[in-house]
């Protein structure tokens, strides 16, 4: 039971490093809590809720295993190497991936409710 509870503090600690050294996952969690926002406005279903959370999760998970990525590269050699960007580089475009899917699927959701409550209030 001990394990247990240590292994979680060393989760939450790096939860914390990302959050406090992490510009991009600042970024990441601000635009999350705005989609939230926007989630309880627009009243999404559980299911689009669904979606919004895996999304939300995929970006912010992708974005901490580019951290480690990169902080082992940087450990492992300081200097610019081929090799060691290649695999920073790939690790970064799976954040973006990550981001561009997230993106559609909060398009999915949210475009056609922002249609329907702007054409509510008849300014279509």
């Amino acid at each position: 039971m001990m394990r247990l509870i240590k292994s979680f503090g060393y989760a939450w600690n790096g939860i914390k490093t990302c959050i406090s050294t992490e510009s991009n996952f600042r970024i990441h969690i601000s635009l999350s809590i705005l989609v939230i926002i926007a989630g309880c406005f627009l009243n999404i279903n559980p299911l689009e809720w669904i979606m919004i959370f895996v999304s939300i999760g995929f970006v912010l998970c992708m974005e901490m295993l580019n951290t480690a990525v990169e902080k082992l590269c940087d450990l492992v050699h300081k200097e610019i190497h081929p090799i060691i960007k290649t695999v920073k580089d790939i690790a970064a475009g799976a954040v973006m991936l990550s981001t561009f899917i997230a993106i559609i699927c909060g398009a999915i959701i949210f475009i056609p409710k922002i249609y329907f409550l702007i054409k509510s209030m008849n300014l279509l």
